[in-house]
């Protein structure tokens, strides 16, 4: 029977390949030999060859006679040879800021609460293709008697959470500038509504013991199953109290210390995770250039060898995605500074024009049975229709304009994400597709 995955796509785990290797009787007592097997690969193995698994000898005296024209023959027995471990692959899906202010809250709003599915349904296919989708949720879910809002302190009502995933992501990064910015209240409200939604969350926590569990994913292909960790860190709270040291995953981005930071990833590693992405919150806002300490921050990590993908935020535009020296395999960590915004108000009227654009971070891994892992990334420019009721969109797909846009500003907005990313990563065109079987995530304990 095929299994489905957390969005109900069918998918049939891949066949397992055997191999026979056949004992044959010779006549009247003669002696047993190997009959010529095809090993994986097609190629015929010589009996000279040792055999891929023991095969128990038959003894002469208990060969079977020759068959006459009269006789059955008997059957030869059997053996088979375990099929070699297959490489574990499976696609990802990042994008930038969850960030919704008031207008983007009241282009949700319906006669009965709020519709957030709405204003994402021209990405949702770039997202539930994935086999494991991972946003960024900048602000806290509205706790009890506070009514959603804006900037400064933002507040978010709890139907944008069920809605993402409705659209398919799989859990959140929540470390940010503005995780506390409803004090405990807050955090508690935020990670019970992603729980309600049977969603993942990582860089915030409710409780001591929460914050030493890493947020993980078990994917499964065929019969092997990798985890996959998510740790969220951010530069600081814009000077919010914190109630308590582990309520938000918190480094120094003025001394460029990106120590913590590689030691959650070790402790994930520990923890059993197979492969580690990082979702950074850093560091100026505005600049499609990273600073120094933010290439000084991703370095580290880079060369530290214990984190796979690295996963920028916080820029609110879009900044290149580079394949940085060192990673776990010593082949490069792909490093995307910055996605820009997925779901915002800011533009011209606030910011700057880039605060329109997004990138969706695509990725595909391949994890080897002896534990390497490789990571093939790509992108896709996103963008706003910020007075079209805040609909998001690829901007590939509306080349000759959408909602309030026009082609004219398609072709600039798409220009300027492109100048961003740079040519490193290849541009994706369509929305990637599962590879795996199945992905769950590992709930994190807090009580």
């Amino acid at each position: 029977m095929p299994r489905h995955d957390r969005h109900g796509h069918a998918r049939t785990p891949g066949a397992t390949r055997l191999v026979a290797v056949a004992l044959v009787a010779l006549v009247a007592g003669a002696a047993v030999g190997l009959v010529g097997a095809r090993d994986l690969g097609g190629t015929a193995v010589s009996a000279a060859e040792p055999a891929a698994s023991p095969v128990a000898a038959v003894k002469a005296d208990d060969a079977t006679p020759a068959a006459s024209a009269s006789s059955t023959p008997a059957p030869s027995p059997t053996a088979t040879v375990e099929p070699e471990p297959e490489p574990v692959r499976f696609t990802f899906v990042a994008a930038g800021d969850v960030l919704p202010h008031t207008p983007v809250n009241d282009s949700a709003r319906t006669a009965d609460g709020y519709d957030f599915a709405a204003l994402m349904a021209g990405v949702q296919p770039y997202i539930e293709g994935a086999d494991l989708a991972l946003c960024h949720m900048e602000v806290p879910v509205s706790p009890a008697g506070i009514e959603p809002s804006g900037y400064p302190l933002f507040s978010a009502p709890k139907q944008l959470v069920r809605d993402l995933g409705k659209v398919g992501w799989d859990g959140c990064s929540t470390a940010s500038n503005h995780t506390v910015d409803r004090g405990t209240a807050g955090v508690e409200a935020t990670l019970d509504a992603f729980d309600a939604a049977g969603l993942q969350h990582s860089g915030s926590a409710r409780t001591k013991k929460e914050a030493a569990t890493t947020a993980m994913y078990e994917v499964t292909a065929g019969d092997r199953t990798v985890t996959v960790a998510n740790i969220s860190f951010a530069y600081g709270t814009n000077g919010m109290p914190v109630a308590s040291p582990w309520q938000v995953d918190l480094f120094d981005a003025d001394d460029a210390d990106a120590a913590p930071i590689i030691a959650a990833a070790r402790k994930a590693r520990q923890q059993g995770a197979d492969v580690v992405i990082a979702s950074v919150h850093c560091c100026v806002e505005y600049r499609t250039e990273p600073t120094d300490a933010q290439r000084s921050i991703a370095t580290q990590i880079a060369e530290s060898g214990q984190v796979d993908l690295y996963v920028g935020h916080h820029a609110h535009v879009p900044q290149p995605i580079e394949l940085l020296p060192g990673g776990p395999s010593g082949d490069g960590m792909w490093t995307a500074f910055g996605l820009g915004n997925f779901l915002s108000n800011q533009g011209t009227q606030c910011c700057i024009a880039a605060t329109s654009n997004g990138v969706l971070l695509s990725a595909t891994f391949t994890v080897d049975p002896d534990g390497a892992v490789g990571v093939d990334a790509s992108w896709t420019p996103t963008t706003v229709d910020r007075l079209g009721r805040h609909a998001v969109h690829a901007l590939t797909d509306i080349r000759d304009g959408v909602g309030t846009l026009s082609a004219a500003d398609v072709s600039s907005r798409l220009a300027a994400v492109r100048g961003a990313v740079g040519d490193e990563a290849r541009q994706r065109w369509n929305p990637v597709e599962p590879l795996a079987d199945d992905v769950v995530l590992v709930p994190r304990t807090s009580a």
